[in-house]
């Protein structure tokens, strides 16, 4: 049982990973491409944050992986991981575009008019000075989202990808014993308070910056 349930939990953690590390600098992107964008791409981009927040998670999934090969058929892709990643990855790029727009408005615009008088580049003013202000306030929500993340992992068994929970409901299922449903939940207690763990070192270090 352990093994089994520790080979969803590898699956539970890939899933997270993969969508973490591309969902929050794809976020960070989308906020400075709103602010700074035409009209017409601020547009393009409040519309799809307004898709992706305003409509279920599963319902992206199963577009993605039944909807959208029977409009595009040169779209199918068989790896139910792959195109289940690619779901959370949308949705939570316009989640975490979203937590850091609120925590852009919390940069005092004194900071980038100084930015301007003393000419120092875009790019280092946003990395060196902007991004670091920004993270002060954000980091309590994209903790939250991260942990939230941990917890929706368990939809993509939607489109057949066995996962941790998925996986003790199966042993449940076999073995008519819950013990694993108690093991799978302890496993999500956990990674969360891991996350918590970790963006809590995290936030103690940037105030001592």
């Amino acid at each position: 049982m352990f093994i089994e349930l520790l080979r969803g939990l590898l699956v539970t953690l890939e899933l997270f990973a993969v969508c973490w590390v591309f969902s929050i600098p794809f976020g960070l992107l989308l906020c400075f491409a709103r602010k700074n964008s035409l009209k017409f791409f601020r547009f393009l981009i409040d519309t799809y944050i307004w898709i992706m927040r305003g409509t279920p998670l599963l319902l992206q999934i199963f577009f993605l992986f039944y909807g959208l090969p029977l409009i595009f058929p040169m779209l199918q892709v068989n790896d139910r991981f792959l195109v289940g990643a690619f779901a959370f990855i949308l949705n939570y790029v316009a989640y975490f575009a979203e937590i850091f727009r609120g925590g852009l408005k919390n940069v005092d615009k004194g900071q980038f008019e100084s930015i301007k008088v003393l000419k120092i580049s875009k790019l280092k003013a946003v990395f060196r000075i902007i991004i670091p202000q920004m993270l002060r306030v954000c980091l309590p929500s994209i903790c939250n989202e991260s942990v939230a993340l941990v917890k929706d992992t368990a939809l993509i068994f939607s489109i057949g990808v066995i996962e941790l929970l998925t996986t003790a409901k199966n042993i449940v299922n076999s073995s008519a014993d819950i013990f694993a449903y108690v093991v799978a939940a302890a496993m999500y207690l956990f990674i969360c308070s891991l996350v918590n763990l970790a963006f809590k070192i995290f936030e103690k270090r940037l105030k001592f910056e």
